[in-house]
């Protein structure tokens, strides 16, 4: 076994702490939020989506100052917050919150 693996797996926050696993978890948030993006935005929860958008910027900052530093946590919950944020907007378009000019100005201009 190589010297650079046995130290991450021995490691604060290697595979045998939470400060790992906890992480790998969340990141089922993430992917069933991918997952929700090609669903029509009607189904979206503005509320629910609003908490999570503000659960994962906690934790951003949480992942930032617990000791030791946590970026893989922070990666996780950077992601989720970008995906969060998506799908607040589409919520907000299909509830008719952003006008057209808004929403236009809000598009990738290919």
């Amino acid at each position: 076994m190589s010297s650079a693996f046995k130290a991450f797996l021995n490691s604060p926050v290697g595979p045998k702490t939470t400060h790992f696993w906890g992480p790998v978890s969340n990141w089922g948030l993430v992917l069933a939020s991918v997952a929700d993006t090609q669903k029509p935005p009607e189904l979206i929860s503005g509320n629910m989506t609003g908490v999570l958008c503000v659960y994962s910027a906690l934790f951003i900052r949480f992942a930032w100052m617990v000791r030791p530093r946590n970026h893989f946590l922070m990666v996780t919950h950077m992601s989720n917050e970008c995906v969060q944020l998506y799908q607040l907007s589409r919520w907000a378009r299909a509830q008719g919150y952003l006008k057209k000019e808004e929403t236009e100005a809000l598009q990738v201009v290919d």
